[in-house]
């Protein structure tokens, strides 16, 4: 929680950054999550929500639009007013992955959402179900190779981080899984409890579960093996330089004065 206020400190100082003539704010915020309740930039928005609201002494309201690969809550805060009273916190996957995977995108998030802050670095464990047999990454390879029909596995949704390293993965290793694509971590969390599918990258939404027993860790995707679970070997560590380290960051509908993102 300690980092959680000094955080909000750092983004409230920003955006009080607007002249005092203006009184801002003078009304709730609200703050736009692309995805349904329950995975990392949900959580993440919920327990930055209340402290920058407590700094700036307005409420920051978490509105949840999920759809689109994120683009339907992006869109939404490109076509807000540049008042400073709509921002959108969402992941890497919505700004630099989603304008190469559609021919057509509702927005240019480069051109019409302006950047106010990175908040994290996030890293994703492989997680599978405890009644799969598979105890480390080769085995569930040996096991992906073996099974007829493929296994299948989750994602917060097509184009996610979660999605592309996982495709990563099967052409490192040369196996094929069935994708079944969902609506946010939460969902897809749910889905591989349930034994609808069998395996996943997740970040927060999947790590108390591994601690709890409910979910079994493989490996951790990012660079650095992971601080919560030390004794996670790197996906790089069987097939060098497959890394991946998605970030979440606040964003801003363009236009907004250089003043408040400064």
């Amino acid at each position: 929680m300690a980092g959680a206020r000094r955080l909000a400190a750092l983004l409230a100082l920003s955006l009080a950054a607007l002249s005092a003539a203006a009184q801002y704010p003078s009304r709730p915020i609200r703050l736009l999550v692309p995805n349904p309740p329950g995975g990392a930039t949900d959580t993440l928005a919920r327990l930055v929500a209340p402290k920058l609201g407590e700094a700036l002494g307005q409420p920051l309201v978490v509105d949840n639009r999920p759809g689109s690969n994120g683009n339907l809550a992006s869109e939404m805060a490109a076509k807000a007013p540049a008042d400073g009273y709509t921002l959108l916190l969402c992941a890497d996957a919505q700004i630099v992955i989603g304008p190469h995977l559609y021919a057509k995108m509702p927005l240019d998030t480069l051109r019409d959402l302006a950047p106010v802050a990175t908040l994290v670095n996030t890293q994703m464990l492989l997680v599978v179900s405890p009644a799969l047999p598979a105890k480390t990454l080769p085995e569930f390879i040996e096991l992906a190779r073996k099974s007829n029909p493929p296994l299948a596995y989750a994602s917060i949704g097509n184009g996610s981080q979660h999605h592309l390293v996982m495709e990563m993965l099967k052409a490192r290793a040369g196996i094929d899984l069935l994708h079944v694509p969902f609506k946010g971590g939460g969902p897809a969390t749910t889905a591989l409890l349930g034994g609808e599918i069998v395996a996943m990258f997740g970040g927060n939404s999947v790590s108390g579960h591994v601690r709890a027993g409910r979910l079994r860790a493989l490996a951790v995707a990012g660079r650095e093996r992971s601080p919560a679970f030390p004794d996670l070997p790197r996906l790089a560590d069987v097939y060098p330089g497959l890394e991946v380290s998605p970030w979440l960051a606040l964003f801003a509908p363009a236009g907004l004065p250089d003043a408040v993102l400064a």
